[in-house]
């Protein structure tokens, strides 16, 4: 399966790439991974910055499923069976500090969340890479998920 993970801005907390790393990792037996930052952009308007962003994901040309803190909540068996139905190929997009202009969330073709708690842009990344892995070991009926 390929899987395409697009996030805004690059990941600068060093434990969180450690993480990332290993997930990354184990993600390989399962998937083709291919991840894609998006440019953040520096500008004090926060609609300014959303809009600009925006602009640079739909300038990617692919449709999605976007991480949202407002998207359906699946547990990680749902999750699991969410990511097998996709076939040949997904991209996840996980948007900025300040999530993603409107305009990408009326695009995305689904919206799901990590959780009904908030976490930071940069932990969201750790965390989405576990649940995908996760998702991987059930489907496969590893031991990883009890």
């Amino acid at each position: 399966m390929k899987i395409r993970l697009v996030w805004v801005g690059k990941t600068k907390e060093r434990f969180i790439l450690e993480g990332l790393h290993k997930y990354l990792k184990l993600l390989r037996p399962y998937a083709d991974l291919d991840i894609i930052e998006v440019r953040e952009e520096k500008v004090k308007d926060i609609g300014r910055m959303l809009s600009r962003e925006g602009e640079r994901i739909h300038g990617l040309g692919t449709s999605y499923v976007l991480l949202d803190e407002k998207g359906e909540t699946l547990d990680s068996a749902s999750f699991a069976r969410f990511v097998e139905k996709q076939g040949s190929s997904v991209t996840f997009l996980l948007g900025g500090a300040y999530g993603v202009a409107e305009e990408v969330k009326a695009r995305a073709r689904k919206t799901i969340a990590l959780s009904a708690m908030t976490f930071t842009h940069e932990m969201s990344r750790l965390i989405f890479l576990e649940q995908l892995y996760r998702a991987f070991t059930i489907l496969q009926k590893k031991g990883y998920h009890h």
